[in-house]
């Protein structure tokens, strides 16, 4: 299935919304059900906001390959570049309620890896059993339904 970028935007969203909320609460919450950390889920948004940037030039990149497909392997190097692009904007020009201040570069490193890898895999299995025929549509799951002779 080669997604299409209302494919991919739908996607990232839901799996971000979901997956990802689920796995940055421990984070979070890593103090104590007390001791509350915003910043994560922050974190989580800007990975979001800028990732629906990113699938405009993914998309792009994408039709140059010569099967129009986004293998795994292209989805960890496009991850690396996202998660250093938004740890060095974070570290050296900051974010709204992200502050250098209250950035620690080693636990954002373990948080936007976890997420990653449970979105990655949620992505390659979840989304395939709960939305089956969202291949035929480039990924989205959400629209019109191709009609059937």
């Amino acid at each position: 299935m080669t997604p299409t970028l209302i494919g991919r935007w739908q996607s990232r969203i839901y799996l971000l919304a979901t997956i990802g909320v689920l796995v940055t609460l421990p984070f979070a919450f890593k103090d104590g059900v007390q001791q509350f950390h915003p910043v994560f889920f922050w974190v989580l948004f800007y990975v979001g906001l800028f990732g629906l940037g990113w699938d405009i030039l993914y998309t792009r990149l994408q039709k140059l390959l010569w099967d129009h497909d986004w293998p795994g392997a292209i989805q960890l190097i496009a991850a690396i570049f996202e998660g250093v692009f938004l740890a060095l904007l974070i570290n050296y020009v900051g974010l709204p309620n992200v502050s250098r201040d209250n950035f620690d570069l080693v636990t954002y490193i373990i948080h936007y890896s976890v997420v990653w890898v449970f979105i990655y895999m949620a992505s390659w299995v979840v989304m395939r059993l709960m939305f089956p025929r969202a291949r035929y549509r480039g990924g989205a799951w959400i629209g019109k339904w191709p009609k059937v002779n």
